[in-house]
């Protein structure tokens, strides 16, 4: 019977069973031995690629050095320098969005990359950071989501939340090179018109998972379908090859759509996301030897925000309970959709002809 059990198990048990043992907030809140232990597991590895950042935002390569063209640099004096300095006011917005992140499943990437450079940073200064950044977060969260007890990872046998990180990733990465190739490459469609088709998409998956949200308020519980999902991996793939934005609260929405509790689906949005960082991370790297130069003078600022927002929201996830991230997480990507449209409005106007 015990191995019948076992063989049953999905991965996504040991959240509502947290729940039925520990019932109150304060129950959950007071931390255990495992999550003690699982903060200082997750600081210590944040903590050295913060050190690693230190030193690459020294420019220790000849690949490495300060971005001339950024106004950042410019207006401090760095061009032509190896100085860095942490930038304290970007730490404290870093840290909201990645708690929001690492706790709602988006929101990081695309609400920093803009506003970093609205600051005077240039892209060559942001992406790479930001996916070095988004890969640490990613699968430290992970980590912690399941020393948190929000959910199981298991290889033998095989747990639905290892299946849905191998979907998600398989078919994430099969679907940015479509995307690139088929809009890019032969539709040659305009970026403004590209933005604008993934805000809708998330404002109509925003509302429907807050409708499925009230439903299971009134009893009614989504089945859960594996299936189902492969579509929105491949969704939320496409987005990213052909906006950059758009993964994140559509694999998180769309696990809810299709019946995975919040709190699992979140942990896996966290380690999809940290693999897909991960290789994009790997990428830029090997292209440091073929020419190009990257600023990673953000590096460690951004690291202070993993280390923050990384290591409390998987935290938050397990002391709050499913019914309030089950609401929570459809109202951030409404959120999320507003702020996308805010900053696309400027461009919209242009070309509808309205400015």
């Amino acid at each position: 019977m015990g191995a019948n059990e076992k063989t049953k198990r999905t991965g996504f048990e040991i959240q509502e069973e947290l729940e039925a043992t520990k019932t109150t907030i304060m129950e959950r809140l007071i931390p255990g031995k495992r999550q003690i232990i699982g903060f200082l597991s997750g600081i210590v590895p944040l903590f050295i690629m913060f050190l690693v950042g230190c030193w690459l935002a020294g420019n220790p390569f000849e690949a490495t050095w300060r971005a001339s063209e950024s106004g950042y640099n410019i207006a401090h004096g760095l061009v032509g320098t190896n100085q860095w300095h942490i930038i304290w006011y970007v730490v404290l917005v870093g840290l909201f969005f990645e708690f929001m992140d690492a706790s709602a499943g988006m929101g990081f990437g695309t609400v920093m990359s803009p506003v970093l450079m609205s600051l005077g940073f240039t892209p060559l200064q942001v992406v790479p950071v930001i996916m070095i950044q988004q890969a640490s977060a990613g699968l430290i969260g992970a980590f912690l989501h399941r020393e948190f007890e929000n959910v199981e990872w298991k290889w033998n046998p095989m747990s639905e939340t290892i299946k849905l990180w191998l979907l998600i990733s398989i078919l994430g990465v099969a679907a940015v090179i479509t995307s690139i190739i088929g809009v890019y490459g032969i539709f040659k469609t305009a970026k403004v018109w590209i933005k604008l088709y993934v805000v809708i998409l998330l404002v109509m998956m925003g509302a429907v998972a807050l409708y499925q949200a009230y439903q299971q308020h009134k009893g009614k519980k989504r089945p859960y379908r594996f299936k189902r999902m492969g579509f929105f991996a491949f969704l939320a793939g496409f987005n990213k090859g052909i906006g950059g934005g758009g993964y994140g609260p559509v694999i998180t929405v769309g696990g809810l759509i299709s019946g995975v509790p919040v709190k699992s689906q979140l942990a896996v949005t966290a380690i999809c996301e940290g693999t897909v960082s991960t290789v994009a991370a790997i990428l830029w790297f090997t292209m440091l030897g073929s020419g190009m130069k990257i600023d990673f003078l953000l590096l460690p600022t951004m690291m202070i925000t993993a280390i923050g927002g990384g290591i409390l929201a998987p935290y938050a996830t397990r002391v709050f309970p499913q019914k309030f991230w089950t609401y929570t997480v459809p109202v951030y990507c409404l959120i999320v959709a507003v702020i996308c449209i805010w900053k696309l409005w400027p461009s919209l106007s242009k070309a509808l002809g309205l400015m």
